[in-house]
């Protein structure tokens, strides 16, 4: 039996992970443990946690009024267009607008990476934000390498890329 932290106990070691990973997300610290997601992008395509295995994951936390989400979108884009043949995916997450109001913006700014609306994917509750833009790097592996929080350019991502084992020499 395992201790937990309510002062009982527990058989199940996937359940005593998932509460330490929780408390470590509650703290602002990376856990390197990614609980199981599923993912829809606007194009329709369906992605899940075991499904991405292999791929370096870029999730990128936006939203349509955010000035510093607007200003990092051709960077975003370039990253996924430059690393791509490299394994890296980006996953642009729209926090908290239809799909509709998603589908609106991106007729008069369209992005080249895949963009998920909030209702189609469970990654803002899974990974949580942290305010917007905010970027959750998930190795080959599975697991979460790094988190950045705000907007920091195309140097910020690579280096966060770097991280996950992308190379990103010009």
């Amino acid at each position: 039996m395992l201790p937990y932290p309510s002062g009982g106990f527990t058989t199940n070691r996937k359940t005593a992970l998932a509460v330490v990973c929780a408390a470590a997300w509650l703290a602002s610290t990376a856990c390197d443990y990614t609980p199981a997601y599923r993912v829809k992008a606007l194009s329709g395509e369906q992605f899940t946690s075991e499904s991405l295995k292999g791929t370096v994951v870029l999730v990128q936390f936006w939203t349509t009024w955010c000035p510093y989400c607007r200003q990092e979108q051709p960077v975003v884009d370039a990253i996924e267009r430059k690393y791509s043949s490299r394994g890296l995916m980006v996953l642009a997450v729209n926090v908290g607008e239809s799909r509709d109001k998603v589908a609106e913006y991106l007729r008069h700014s369209p992005r080249r990476c895949r963009v998920v609306a909030s209702e189609d994917t469970d990654l803002a509750e899974v990974l949580g934000t942290g305010g917007f833009p905010s970027y959750v790097l998930i190795g080959r592996d599975g697991r979460i390498v790094n988190r950045q929080h705000g907007a920091g350019g195309e140097e910020s991502l690579r280096r966060l890329l770097s991280e996950a084992g992308i190379s990103v020499s010009p």
